[in-house]
């Protein structure tokens, strides 16, 4: 098998969220070769979307804190679909107004809490990359991979250093 076969059995997804208008170098750094990003909400500023870019594409949605003109033409929430995985986007979770598992979603991906977690619920990987913008009370400064291999989905989160 070479190299390219390889790379399209995974697919590597960086997950950010609540930047607030702040775009560390130590989370582009952990961004950095990824095939996609979704950032869920709270993005602070449209230049952060253009940075990201750099990296790869982006998907955001449009968090609580984003309401000013340039956010107006994010969605709320989006749907991704990658390596016969389907991913739903939505900053606040506790705004999800479906079943994941009986929508056939294999990953909910938010933000808003600040805190990094993953978890699954009924076959649903749930995963908050936590904040990558200032830092709030003690929580850390993180961002989230997301791996997708033909037979697996996994998640870690990484704590940024130096912040």
């Amino acid at each position: 098998m070479n190299r390219s076969e390889s790379k399209k059995e995974q697919i590597k997804i960086g997950v950010i969220s609540d930047t607030h208008g702040m775009l560390r170098p130590e989370a582009t750094e952990a961004l950095d070769g990824v095939d996609l990003i979704i950032h869920a909400g709270d993005i602070g500023n449209p230049a952060i979307l253009k940075q990201l870019e750099q990296i790869a594409p982006v998907v955001p949605v449009r968090g609580n804190m984003d309401s000013t003109d340039w956010a107006h033409n994010l969605e709320k929430t989006s749907i991704v679909e990658k390596n016969k995985t389907v991913i739903y986007v939505i900053h606040d979770l506790s705004r999800m107004d479906l079943e994941p598992a009986a929508a056939k979603i294999n990953v909910v991906i938010s933000g808003h809490s600040h805190k990094p977690s993953i978890s699954k619920h009924n076959g649903v990987l749930y995963l908050n990359p936590g904040s990558a913008g200032p830092r709030r009370f003690s929580l850390p400064v993180s961002v989230a991979l997301l791996y997708l291999r033909k037979d697996s989905i996994d998640a870690e989160i990484v704590k940024l250093k130096n912040s």
